[in-house]
């Protein structure tokens, strides 16, 4: 084939195309780097907060500071780490109901010299030394003015593990005046640990406690909190040894930090909180007692509360971890209940919360999103105005708060709420009830066909992840094949399932397990229809509750509460999605009653946000 030779003003009209195309590219890419540089650095110095310009705590009523303590934060969250965006929510409100930070010192002179912090004082922290806390976190501190301390794991120091903080790094943290250091110790390990099915699996590290966590119940403990115990718990080191283990890692923290940054740390945090006092061995805790006065100025001790006040002992503060799912009224309800400070709650759209009336609890709309928090306790109750005279409607929502807790929809209700067709979810159980009485009560996990574990099946595959720990950290060669040989064996083995008649394994939920069900009620006459994820629970069951009525929304937390850090939380975050009411008229056309879903322009702004923040998480994790 013979190419038909081109003229020259073909060839400029083609440079110069290439050359537009090469700038526009460039002003993309510059565009796009530019965007980075402002998202992960910061530029700014920390000012102190002037005593002029806050309130200061009333020398005869003293309110203390609180403290915060994030375990790391992700650009997208995680299940424990919290999402940047996430992060600035709560800092953004926290800012907005009056709270500035005080510093390390400003707590000791609190204490030491009496003196008076403002009467908002917030100190925070970010645990277990995580690189991308410091990229993520501080950008977002920064904006709001506020000093953290970072608290790193000397031991991490020697292991050139790319996700945490060297010595260099905090360095360079320090000298951009928003970060102080604090310490975790120098480890995070646990010791005496058995899973579930009461199989002693001895000291692991944090990669192997990572891989059988899905196996384990509460059955073991931290590094420093005890005796090293054998399968019977009968101590299997002397006391001296315990002290010389213990006294270890104190002596490996001070060495450490003097050599690798030139000072130790003043604030340490003891892992774990809320023993007796500083380990659950009294002669344990003594040993912890004697290392933490010597070596640090304060110590946080427990977890759980929010405020300090001069009651407590600079070697036994308290503070609150905010947990990646808390929604930002999650934050300042277990703020207020500690304080009874006044906050600044978010509301969110008010356009869109203008159509709710907010009985009990905090509600913030996003969206198409409705997070409705409860009240410590108690439940968070939205009452959908102009509802009182419907009655043969649909309603169609997604609920995604986490699923031990309690996510209700009513309809055909009271003005109290008290009596009407009342659909929940509780703990991952669907409950109907009429006029107060129970007539459906659903697994969810069964309902929708998802598939069931036997005790047996659940008890190899612990049994398999424990072998393959073994393996990958065995000592010897002997105890590799045995162990080898071992996993081979499990993995051949056939045990009985569900199908087979073997009993059914029920997880325990833990307490940030996140939900997501579809809900949909059909409710005609006296007949009610209620399906979750396409599955009816009830089809045309025949009610009483034939009065039109009420929609309601309501979260609540439950009583069942379960988390295997043995975390405690009374507030709960209903989270409904597209939520919608609507009424079949006249010759099956369907009319909307309610709608909260995105449409039109609002739907492709959406739509577009979510492209560009995977473009420039892309650039990000790329470059």
């Amino acid at each position: 084939m013979v190419r038909e030779k081109q003229g020259p003003d073909v060839v400029r009209r083609k440079d110069r195309r290439k050359v537009v195309r090469s700038i526009a590219q460039g002003v993309v890419l510059l565009l796009l780097l530019a965007m980075m540089v402002q998202a992960l650095f910061t530029f700014g110095t920390y000012k102190p907060y002037d005593e002029t310009a806050v309130e200061l705590a009333e020398p005869q009523k003293d309110t203390g500071f609180i403290a915060l303590s994030y375990f790391g934060v992700d650009r997208d969250g995680t299940p424990t780490l919290v999402s940047t965006k996430r992060l600035e929510e709560h800092m953004d409100a926290l800012h907005r109901s009056g709270y500035v930070t005080v510093t390390q010192q400003d707590i000791l002179d609190y204490y030491q010299e009496g003196k008076q912090l403002p009467k908002k004082s917030l100190f925070l922290m970010f645990e277990d030394g995580r690189r991308d806390t410091a990229i993520f976190a501080q950008k977002v501190t920064e904006e709001y003015n506020y000093m953290s301390t970072v608290l790193t794991y000397a031991g991490k120091f020697t292991s050139n593990d790319a996700k945490f903080l060297m010595p260099d790094d905090l360095e360079d943290l320090e000298e951009g005046s928003f970060c102080e250091l604090g310490t975790n110790g120098y480890r995070l390990e646990y010791i005496n640990v058995f899973d579930r099915y009461d199989r002693f699996l001895g000291n692991l590290d944090t990669l192997e406690y990572a891989h059988v966590q899905p196996y384990l119940g509460r059955d073991y403990n931290h590094y420093l909190m005890d005796y090293i115990r054998d399968e019977y718990g009968i101590p299997r080191e002397s006391y001296g040894q315990m002290k010389r283990r213990i006294d270890f890692d104190y002596d490996e923290v001070e060495r450490i930090y003097n050599e690798e940054i030139g000072e130790m740390p003043g604030l340490y945090v003891l892992m774990h909180s809320n023993t007796g006092m500083f380990g659950e061995n009294d002669r344990v805790s003594a040993v912890n007692q004697a290392r933490i006065f010597e070596l640090f100025d304060m110590n946080f001790n427990r977890e759980g509360f929010a405020l300090n006040t001069r009651e407590a002992s600079l070697y036994d503060l308290t503070r609150m971890q905010p947990q990646s799912y808390w929604h930002t009224n999650h934050l300042l309800m277990r703020i207020w209940d500690d304080t009874d400070m006044q906050m600044a709650w978010a509301d969110g759209d008010l356009a869109r919360k203008s159509y709710w009336d907010e009985l009990a609890g905090k509600a913030e709309f996003w969206k198409n999103e409705i997070y409705l928090t409860s009240e410590p306790n108690t439940v968070g109750t939205l009452r959908l105005r102009g509802s009182g005279a419907y009655k043969d409607v649909t309603v169609d929502t997604r609920l995604k708060g986490n699923k031990l807790g309690v996510q209700s929809v009513y309809v055909r209700a009271d003005e109290e709420c008290k009596n009407g067709v009342c659909v929940k979810i509780e703990n991952n159980e669907l409950y109907v009830l009429d006029n107060g009485r129970e007539i459906c009560h659903e697994n969810l996990d069964r309902l929708t066909r998802q598939q069931q574990v036997s005790v047996e099946e659940d008890d190899q595959a612990a049994q398999i992840a424990e072998k393959e720990i073994e393996l990958q950290y065995a000592d010897t060669a002997k105890q590799a094949k045995e162990a080898a040989s071992e996993l081979a064996r499990l993995s051949d083995e056939t045990v009985a399932g569900v199908e087979d008649g073997a009993e059914e394994y029920v997880e325990t939920i833990g307490l940030n397990e996140p939900g997501d069900r579809q809900l949909h009620i059909v409710l005609r006459e006296n007949r009610l229809s209620v399906s979750v994820d396409g599955f009816y629970a009830l089809e045309n069951r025949e009610i009483d509750s034939t009065q039109a009525g009420y929609v309601f929304i309501q979260s609540g937390w439950s009583e069942e509460t379960y988390s295997q850090r043995n975390l405690a939380d009374d507030v709960y975050d209903g989270v409904f999605v597209d939520f919608k009411v609507t009424q079949s008229g006249e010759n099956e056309e369907v009319l909307v009653l309610y709608d909260n879903k995105l449409h039109g322009l609002e739907w492709l702004a959406h739509k577009c946000g979510n492209l560009w923040k995977a473009v420039i998480n892309w650039f990000i994790d790329t470059f």
